[in-house]
């Protein structure tokens, strides 16, 4: 009898990742995917640690799952629950302490790991006590795993992991441990095999994705510009993305892609957290604003329809209204067409939570209001640009209406358009006929010509 999982996924793409690669290690053991944790054997919750509150969503999350187990287990029922990512990472025996009833805690590095994990949770649910496994083994997880198989049109490859650059608000480099970069070849296997089962976008993927520094075929080390270029050759491929990116490691390679590589989508996710240079600093972010703004000029130099989307903090220890203004300056001064800011929130453990002079609630608040209308404002003005313009728009999944299909621009903006159900899970040309706050309205191309 066929066992059903079910996965919560939170946070980054890469934990997205994560959760189907999960699914595809306990896919031989019988588990297939379930839609609601009622209806599940195994629920595996695979978390954040970046966020405000992302230990307390955890236990609220885990307490409403001791409850389903219960009732399963009135029903002669069992319910295995794991706890996987970089929470799990970073406080796994505290989650034991606290919630006794959890089978399984997993960090990111161990997945591979979890037909054995889910052994061991069975020969223990008799005696009592979850099994704990949070080590960075010696073995790249990557070689372990089974084939990743295509879901959709488009699909997520792992390329690097963790990160050295030790940004000093952050717990990547102590849940993702330091940085490691698959060889090209591994990751071209995988980019092929996905192609050959449908998928015609893939979106590479990393902590610090450029830079991806993996042995190539020919022996020498490959820069994420060179892989690519690679990835690109790839017969039926149509579209490349990367994500995310820091400012350092943008080199000269990966800029000349952006122009010469037509697979490569024109947009461009690029974190830079704040325009002051004295945040930037205390951020340890090893760039300046000015550093920032000169790589801005040289991609768009290189790929002039090239559109940009970033990540700001708001409120970090010390922030003064003139770093913010900075802040807003920056802004101004790029021109976004989508953005993500936030709150700073304290991660124990990081440089950054013994700091002095943490700014209050209502200030971080104030501050966080003010940019969402900055950079929501952009992105209405952004998306209005688009109004007339033919794009060629990934269709890959129903609208609320009927015969509405909904796709992704190269710009990942949503687009709706009235058009068959041949097209899902295709590129078409349409043309867009109105813009709103987070999405766009077109036709097929066609019908515009003949209207």
């Amino acid at each position: 009898m066929a066992k059903k999982l079910f996965i919560r996924t939170y946070g980054c793409q890469m934990n997205v990742y994560d959760s189907g690669r999960m699914a595809d290690v306990l896919a031989p053991l019988g588990y297939t995917v379930a839609d609601t944790p009622d209806a599940a054997d195994m629920v595996i919750i695979n978390t954040c640690h970046i966020r405000e509150h992302a230990s307390e969503k955890v236990y609220s999350e885990l307490g409403r799952l001791r409850m389903l187990k219960l009732a399963k287990a009135e029903q002669g029922q069992d319910l295995v629950i794991a706890v996987a990512g970089c929470v799990a990472q970073a406080e796994g025996e505290e989650i034991l302490a606290r919630a006794p009833y959890v089978d399984i805690v997993l960090g990111p590095q161990t997945y591979h790991r979890l037909p054995e994990m889910v052994a061991r949770a069975a020969r223990a649910g008799a005696t009592g006590g979850g099994v704990l496994d949070t080590d960075f083994p010696a073995e790249p997880k990557f070689d372990q795993l089974p084939d990743a198989v295509a879901h959709g049109p488009s699909a997520f490859v792992s390329v690097q992991e963790g990160c050295d650059k030790f940004c000093t608000y952050c717990v990547v480099p102590y849940t993702r441990g330091a940085e490691y970069s698959r060889p090209a070849a591994s990751v071209l296997d995988e980019a092929r095999r996905l192609v050959e089962g449908g998928v015609v976008e893939l979106t590479l993927l990393g902590q610090n994705v450029n830079g991806y520094h993996g042995d190539g075929p020919d022996g020498r080390g490959w820069s994420l510009g060179r892989l690519i270029r690679a990835v690109a050759e790839l017969p039926g491929l149509q579209r490349i993305r990367y994500t995310t990116s820091h400012p350092r490691d943008m080199d000269d390679e990966l800029i000349a892609a952006h122009g010469e590589v037509d697979k490569l989508m024109p947009f461009l996710h690029l974190p830079v957290q704040s325009g002051s240079d004295r945040i930037l600093a205390a951020m340890n972010r090893q760039h300046g604003a000015a550093d920032y703004l000169r790589l801005i000029e040289r991609l768009r130099k290189a790929r002039p329809d090239l559109a940009l989307s970033s990540d700001f903090i708001v409120g970090f220890p010390g922030e003064t209204d003139a770093d913010f203004e900075a802040t807003r300056q920056l802004i101004r001064e790029v021109g976004f067409a989508q953005a993500y800011s936030f709150k700073y929130s304290s991660r124990p453990g990081t440089p950054a939570s013994a700091m002095e002079a943490h700014l209050s609630e209502a200030v971080k608040e104030a501050r966080l209001t003010d940019l969402h209308h900055l950079i929501g404002g952009q992105a209405v003005a952004f998306n209005q640009t688009c109004v007339g313009r033919s794009l060629d728009v990934l269709l890959e999944r129903r609208g609320r209406h009927d015969g509405q299909l909904i796709g992704r621009s190269p710009y990942m903006q949503s687009v709706f358009v009235s058009a068959p159900e041949s097209m899902m899970n295709t590129v078409q040309r349409l043309t867009v006929v109105a813009a709103h706050a987070n999405s766009l309205a077109a036709v097929l191309a066609e019908e515009r010509a003949c209207a």
